[in-house]
């Protein structure tokens, strides 16, 4: 990316804030959207009740969302040129949906 898609990272980085900023509003979900300053955003689902690899297994299993797991309940998300153009959307459903399952219960 830093060689050959300097011109697009600026809309990786609104990506990632635009995803940081929808994670915030889930409940359970800690992430200080203001401070996403790059195509990285990380955050904790620890209020959720869910492990990091119990979240990432299920938007992965619900709509084929691959988070990072880099802590028992820190997850990592990254924007990129492989981002689909509704990709941040697609990934806060698959949020929501991990949580919702546990709301459920």
């Amino acid at each position: 990316a830093l060689s050959q898609h300097v011109d697009r990272l600026a809309e990786d980085h609104e990506r990632a804030r635009r995803l940081a900023a929808g994670l915030a509003e889930l409940t359970g979900i800690a992430v200080d959207a203001a401070r996403v300053e790059t195509n990285i955003v990380i955050f904790d689902v620890r209020g959720t009740g869910l492990t990091g690899e119990a979240f990432a297994g299920r938007t992965l299993a619900s709509h084929g969302v691959r988070f990072s797991v880099i802590g028992p309940t820190t997850v990592r998300a990254v924007t990129h040129l492989d981002v689909p153009p509704g990709g941040i959307e697609l990934a806060l459903e698959a949020a929501r949906t991990a949580i919702a399952e546990v709301a459920r219960r």
